[in-house]
């Protein structure tokens, strides 16, 4: 198979690089800046192993990068994704599967909507591994394995077969779920993210700064934890008005093997890939202060809450909490970009 990753961020490094070095399949890299990226990649797994890949294909432009792909996916911010699907639209072979890595980010509504009716589609409920950037085009670092992946897959007859090939191409276990809605409404990044940064920084204001950055896992409070329970009910609610399998987005607690927000605080601050893991803050002075660039706003908010909020609106269902710091993170990056 000929295999087409999209965007050279954390996760993009990771799964070209891990896909590269296993030698099954042809890897092909669409990247803006492919003169920052050497011939090999190497992905350092949390267990040390040290994975070789060598893309057959490093390139910006979207006719070499998938005209002849089998499997094209983006591992791409929100906001890139539109404008990515209408380049590489041109050139996409009918049959090819075009999918992504986390569907949170409106993949499948911008996909539906500019793509032909028929071309195959799917996308992980969540990213496949936890990724960073050690040096951007040479090495990054698998931070955690997932013990299993969730999926959707659209426009296609037999998806059992792009569900067998992920589980292989990946080695993890991958279920299909039955709806795309499965997979777009997230209450992983889109509702984790912002209710810590509600959290730390609800009554912030220009002036305020810290004289150290915040470890954004680490640190978690119970605070965070039981805003982050309470969009969960929120959106549990909202699912059940949608055609949507009960359990297919298990709930905070389960997922987190959690029964209140206590304990919920201490699995978040344990969890090994979490450490080191910094709040999205900038220097400024010689101290800190909230970076509402940072991409746990700019993505998780109007590309990840939002998807959320408009289908409440749409089915007339009120998420207030939500609402709330839905409002309070886009008012805030609106600040910024002014």
């Amino acid at each position: 198979m000929r295999i087409c990753i999209c965007g050279g961020g954390n996760i993009g490094h990771v799964m070209a690089g891990f896909l590269a070095a296993k030698n099954d399949h042809e890897i092909c890299l669409l990247t803006t800046r492919p003169e920052r990226w050497s011939e090999e990649i190497e992905v350092t797994d949390c267990h040390g192993h040290i994975f070789l890949g060598r893309p057959a294909l490093i390139t910006s432009s979207p006719r070499e990068a998938v005209s002849h792909a089998d499997v094209v996916m983006l591992c791409l911010p929100g906001f890139a994704i539109h404008d990515v699907l209408q380049g590489i639209c041109p050139w996409l072979s009918p049959t090819a599967w075009v999918g992504t890595a986390v569907s949170s980010t409106g993949f499948f509504f911008e996909a539906m909507s500019l793509l032909p009716p028929s071309q195959p589609l799917f996308g992980f409920q969540r990213v496949p591994f936890i990724s960073r950037i050690s040096e951007y085009g040479h090495k990054a670092e698998l931070k955690g394995y997932k013990d299993s992946l969730s999926m959707a897959v659209e426009h296609m007859d037999d998806k059992a077969q792009v569900k067998a090939f992920w589980e292989k191409a990946l080695c993890t276990p991958v279920k299909l779920l039955g709806s795309y809605y499965e997979v777009s409404l997230s209450n992983s990044n889109p509702l984790l993210h912002p209710s810590r940064l509600y959290s730390l920084w609800k009554d912030w204001e220009p002036g305020v700064s810290y004289e150290k950055e915040i470890l954004f896992y680490e640190e978690w409070s119970d605070t965070a934890s039981e805003l982050l329970i309470a969009m969960d009910d929120e959106l549990q609610q909202l699912l059940d008005l949608l055609p949507v399998a009960k359990g297919s987005i298990p709930t905070i607690l389960d997922y987190y093997e959690s029964h209140d927000a206590r304990s919920l605080t201490e699995k978040i601050r344990s969890i090994k890939a979490f450490k080191g893991i910094k709040a999205p803050m900038t220097e400024r002075g010689g101290a800190f202060v909230p970076d509402f660039t940072n991409r746990y706003f700019t993505e998780d908010i109007p590309y990840g809450m939002r998807f959320i909020v408009e289908t409440a609106q749409k089915h007339g269902h009120p998420i207030p909490v939500t609402q709330k710091i839905f409002d309070w993170g886009m008012a805030h990056i609106a600040t910024k970009e002014n």
